[in-house]
């Protein structure tokens, strides 16, 4: 039996459900192009966001980020924040 193709039910959660957000930067403030696991991530609190640079920060440091900026959609929550000792 064949059933007609349905729509998908999943779908990626708006910039608007996700607005928080870490700015990947080098050491002049200049955003670094990381790749998509690192710059394409948006978190539903701000306590996610902190947990995930938490979990992370040494390899965002290993991928030449120097400094991270959290934002929050585009208002700037705290940062620049220094990866290195």
């Amino acid at each position: 039996m064949n059933l007609p193709d349905q729509p998908s039910t999943f779908r990626s959660p708006s910039a608007a459900e996700r607005p928080w957000w870490w700015r990947l930067e080098d050491g002049d403030g200049h955003e670094v192009p990381a790749g998509e696991e690192y710059a394409g991530q948006r978190f539903a609190s701000q306590a996610d966001a902190e947990s995930w640079v938490g979990e992370i920060w040494a390899e965002l440091a290993d991928a030449g980020v120097d400094q991270v900026t959290l934002l929050e959609h585009d208002r700037v929550v705290y940062g620049p924040m220094s990866l290195h000792a």
